[in-house]
């Protein structure tokens, strides 16, 4: 009787967590695709610089997680070096810039699927410079998401969508996703580094276009926010679930997508999405899959 409360307890956090980075993320979905396609102003401008949504975003992230760290860090004992995250800072500054620079030339579902094939260039490097062998099933997990992106890029895209992009082209869109799951980051002397550098100009644009600004500070917001749980999810339920819950929620971001936006996709199309989350969620299940086996080995005789 005393452990129903505690599992009440606990199916009631991941519903938080769920409707957490649910919210937050299909929100920044939509302010991203937003932010990307639309002509603000009565000059009926684009914000054409895509990448600074990254720098503003780690900005934000940035002075959020100080917040959160005073808040509720109750001790700085215990905690690693800040120097020990420096490679992670750097891919992660580089990467997410040339994913959203995609969006001049590729659509948001298109963008969305492609990044969510990042299984690819890990294997592929764990291969050819790492030497490691996988399982059958995981190669089969492999196939799937790569067909299924694959497919989608060579479907026609619908006229309607490709007159949103601010340039539309394909090639050099899906070369920046995979940069993105190659490097994941930018650094901020490529947009400040020199005068007329596209950070002031994206500067520029927000005091000109107020509308543009509240745009990415929520864009940015969702970002920070999302974060914290993420941390509460990995923390209470492990990355697995956090996986789960991130993989789901990209699905729903291509469907709220083709639903508010107006972007339309075709029957092919969609074979495709579901042809890559088949493959996403076949991978999730023999990560379950192994966890059980783990847990089993680790149980006493």
């Amino acid at each position: 009787m005393d452990s129903h409360p505690g599992g009440l307890r606990r199916v009631l956090v991941l519903a938080f967590c769920v409707a957490g980075i649910w919210s937050a993320y299909i929100y920044q979905g939509v302010l991203q695709e937003t932010v990307s396609t639309k002509r603000f102003g009565p000059d009926k401008k684009r914000f054409e610089h895509l990448a600074f949504l990254n720098l503003a975003q780690n900005v934000v992230c940035l002075i959020w997680s100080f917040i959160m760290i005073k808040l509720w860090s109750s001790s700085s004992r215990g905690g690693a070096p800040w120097w020990s995250y420096w490679s992670a800072g750097i891919t992660n500054t580089i990467g997410p810039a040339m994913g959203i620079e995609a969006l001049k030339y590729i659509s948001y579902p298109a963008q969305v699927l492609a990044k969510s094939s990042k299984m690819i260039p890990v294997m592929l490097m764990g291969t050819l410079v790492y030497g490691i062998r996988y399982t059958f099933p995981e190669y089969v997990c492999t196939l799937l998401v790569a067909g299924g992106v694959s497919a989608f890029a060579l479907s026609k895209t619908s006229s309607k969508t490709i007159s949103k992009l601010a340039h539309p082209n394909a090639p050099l869109g899906y070369g920046l996703c995979f940069l993105n799951l190659a490097f994941d980051g930018f650094t901020m002397a490529f947009m400040f580094g020199w005068p007329h550098a596209s950070g002031f100009e994206a500067v520029q644009f927000c005091k000109q276009h107020p509308e543009a600004a509240w745009d990415i500070f929520l864009f940015c917001l969702c970002g920070a926010v999302g974060q914290n749980f993420i941390f509460l999810t990995i923390s209470r339920f492990g990355s697995l679930t956090n996986t789960t819950i991130t993989t789901t929620r990209k699905f729903v971001s291509i469907v709220v997508s083709s639903l508010l936006s107006g972007n339309p996709l075709s029957t092919k199309q969609w074979g495709s999405v579901v042809m890559v989350f088949s493959g996403l969620s076949y991978q999730i299940y023999l990560k379950w899959r192994k966890l059980q086996r783990m847990q089993k080995k680790r149980k006493p005789m």
